[in-house]
C-alpha cells in the first residue's frame, strides 16, 4: 500500500514533541545566518545571494542527473536581477527556464501558489514540449494516455517499482487540496510545512516529467517565507545532491508508509541544519572573494591578471600558481607572467610559497572573513 491509498490521506501527522528541539534548533541557525548577513553591506549581501542561487539551480538539476554550466546559471540570475558583475554570457533556453521558475518561487515567496502558476514553471522547464526526446505534456497535469507513474529501477522485464503516484483522473482534486493547505495554513511553522509541502507534492507527482525540481523549488518558496527575505543565503538543493542516495531511501521509505510522516520531517530537518552549516563556511569563501575584489580594485590590475586571480578563485582549481601556468592561463610569455605574479605579490595578493629556483609557486593571500 503506498502513502496515498491510506484512508487518512493526505491528513499528514508527525510527533511535535519529537521534532520540537530539531525545529528550535533550526530556528536559531536560520535567524544567526541572516542577522550576520543584516550586518553587511548591499553589495556583499547580493553576491552571496547569487552565489547560492546559482548552486541552488545547478544542484537541483544534478539531482536528476542533469548538469548546468554554472557560468551560464549564474549569468542568467544576475541579468535577471539586475546585477551587473563581469563575463556575462547568454544561456540556454533551459537554463533560461529553470532560472525563471526559481526566481519565480523565492523572490515573490508571497504569492500564492496556484494551477496556472505552477503550469508556468513547468513550460519554462521544457520549452521545446520536450523531456529529452520524448514528447509530453507541458503546463498541465499528466493524463491517463501516459498511463501509471512509476518510479523503477533495473533492466526491462526485471523491474523495480519504488512507487506509484496515484492516477491520471485524481490530480485535480489531489492538487485543489495542495493549494488551499499551503495558500491558507498559517498555524504550521514554514520550515516544518517545506518539509510537508515537498513530500505532498513529489508524492502527488502531478507532471510527466520535471516534479523533482518543481518540489524543491515549492519547499525553497516555503522556507524564504520562514526567512521572510527575497535573499537566499543558504541552498538545501545543494546539501540534497551531496546526499542523494539518503534523500531518495528516505523519500521511498515515507511513501511505503503511513502519514504519519515524523521520520521524513526528521531526516528534513537534519538535512537543512547540515545545509546551514556548510553555509556559513561557503559564504565565508564567497564574502572573500567580494572583499579581495575591492582591495584589488582601489588600485585596478591588468586584464592577464584579473583573469588568472578568477581562475584560481574558482572551486576547481587545483595547486598553487608558478610561471609556465600563469603564462599558459594568461596566454604571455613566461616573462611578463613573472613580472605580472611579481606585482601580484608585492601588493600582497599573492604570497610565495616556501621553496625556489624551478620550484617557485604562490597561493592567493586568503585572510578569513570574521563573521563566519
Amino acid at each position: 500500500m503506498w502513502i496515498h491509498e491510506h484512508q487518512n490521506w493526505p491528513n499528514f501527522t508527525w510527533d511535535a514533541q519529537t521534532l520540537a528541539f530539531k525545529l528550535a534548533d533550526i530556528r536559531h541557525r536560520q535567524g544567526r545566518l541572516l542577522g550576520r548577513m543584516e550586518s553587511l553591506g548591499f553589495a556583499l549581501k547580493r553576491e552571496a545571494s547569487l552565489s547560492t542561487l546559482t548552486s541552488d539551480v545547478v544542484k537541483s538539476s544534478a539531482i536528476e542527473g542533469e548538469n548546468l554550466d554554472a557560468k551560464e546559471v549564474r549569468s542568467s540570475i544576475a541579468r535577471r536581477l539586475g546585477i551587473d558583475i563581469a563575463g556575462l554570457i547568454p544561456a540556454s533556453r533551459d537554463i533560461e527556464g529553470i532560472v525563471e521558475m526559481m526566481l519565480n518561487a523565492t523572490q515573490q515567496f508571497f504569492e500564492p501558489l496556484t494551477r496556472d502558476r505552477l503550469f508556468g514553471w513547468h513550460a519554462a522547464l521544457f520549452p521545446t514540449g520536450r523531456s529529452g526526446i520524448h514528447k509530453i505534456t507541458v503546463g498541465g497535469w499528466r493524463t491517463m494516455d501516459t498511463g501509471p507513474m512509476q518510479v523503477v529501477s533495473g533492466p526491462v522485464g526485471k523491474e523495480n517499482v519504488h512507487f506509484e503516484a496515484p492516477g491520471a483522473e485524481r490530480l485535480e482534486n489531489e492538487m485543489q487540496a495542495f493549494f488551499t493547505w499551503f495558500n491558507n495554513n498559517h498555524v504550521i511553522d514554514p520550515v516544518i510545512k517545506a518539509g510537508i509541502a515537498h513530500l505532498w507534492f513529489v508524492t502527488i507527482h502531478p507532471f510527466e516529467d520535471g516534479n523533482g525540481r518543481i518540489a524543491r523549488a515549492i519547499g525553497d518558496m516555503a522556507l524564504a517565507r520562514a526567512d521572510g527575505t527575497k535573499d537566499r543565503f543558504y541552498s538545501l538543493s545543494s546539501q540534497i545532491e551531496s546526499e542523494r542516495k539518503q534523500y531518495y531511501d528516505q523519500l521511498e521509505a515515507q511513501q511505503h508508509a503511513t502519514p504519519d510522516i515524523t521520520d521524513w520531517l526528521l531526516w528534513f530537518l537534519d538535512c537543512l541544519g547540515r545545509t546551514i552549516a556548510n553555509a556559513e563556511k561557503t559564504l565565508g569563501h564567497v564574502l572573500f572573494k567580494a572583499q579581495l575584489w575591492d582591495t584589488i580594485h582601489q588600485k585596478p590590475v591588468n586584464d592577464r591578471q584579473r583573469s588568472v586571480i578568477n581562475r584560481m578563485l574558482e572551486d576547481d582549481f587545483e595547486g598553487f600558481m608558478n610561471t609556465s601556468k600563469y603564462a599558459r592561463l594568461a596566454k604571455c610569455s613566461n616573462d611578463t607572467a613573472l613580472r605580472d605574479m611579481q606585482e601580484l605579490k608585492e601588493r600582497g595578493i599573492l604570497i610565495q610559497n616556501p621553496g625556489g629556483g624551478r620550484s617557485t609557486s604562490y597561493r592567493l593571500q586568503i585572510r578569513p572573513f570574521l563573521p563566519f
